[in-house]
């Protein structure tokens, strides 16, 4: 018995140490690895960002654009021709509107859903403001009638929806730059 008690106390005195040795190996190999995977996830992190922060600050530009193409006095200057009804200039208007927008509607991919839904509002603001404008003035009236009309409406208005999307763009697009 006592062999077979020397035989374990030796098979424990190689056992012990080699499982002391293999878990501090294990242990340094696996903080090795973790400290490796957030390495290459900081660098790939990185690396996407550098390629998505210069498209996202291009789409802010786009929506900036747009924002200011639909911009009602400089559409009328685009739109309007000479002997234009107010019911042809209000319906060329609405088109440009759409148009615009339907130009710029892939930029959503790139801003906030939030931003989106508040550009899409000061598109919805200007076509509202076409057509109520529209129904207060005869269809066979001149065009310049119409942009009178259209003039006198936005000056009445304190902030119009197109000046909030353009805050909110200016905002969003800081966000990303910090």
């Amino acid at each position: 018995m006592s062999e077979w008690v020397s035989t374990i106390i030796e098979i424990i005195k190689v056992t012990v140490p080699a499982l002391i040795v293999f878990l501090t190996v294990y242990y340094l190999f696996r903080q090795y690895l973790t400290q490796q995977l957030q390495v290459k996830t900081l660098e790939f992190n990185h690396k996407q960002q550098a390629t998505t922060v210069p498209i996202r600050l291009q789409a802010y530009e786009r929506l900036s654009l747009f924002l200011e193409r639909i911009n009602i006095p400089g559409m009328i200057l685009r739109v309007q021709q000479e002997n234009m009804t107010a019911k042809e200039l209000s319906l060329s208007l609405m088109i440009a509107v759409q148009k615009e927008y339907e130009h710029n509607i892939t930029q959503q991919v790139y801003v906030s859903s939030q931003l989106w839904k508040i550009i899409s509002l000061a598109k919805e603001d200007v076509l509202a403001t076409i057509q109520r404008t529209s129904a207060s003035v005869d269809n066979s009236a001149s065009a310049k009638v119409l942009s009178k009309a259209l003039l006198t409406d936005l000056a009445q208005k304190e902030r119009r929806p197109q000046d909030i999307a353009l805050e909110a763009i200016k905002k969003e697009a800081s966000l990303i730059l910090k």
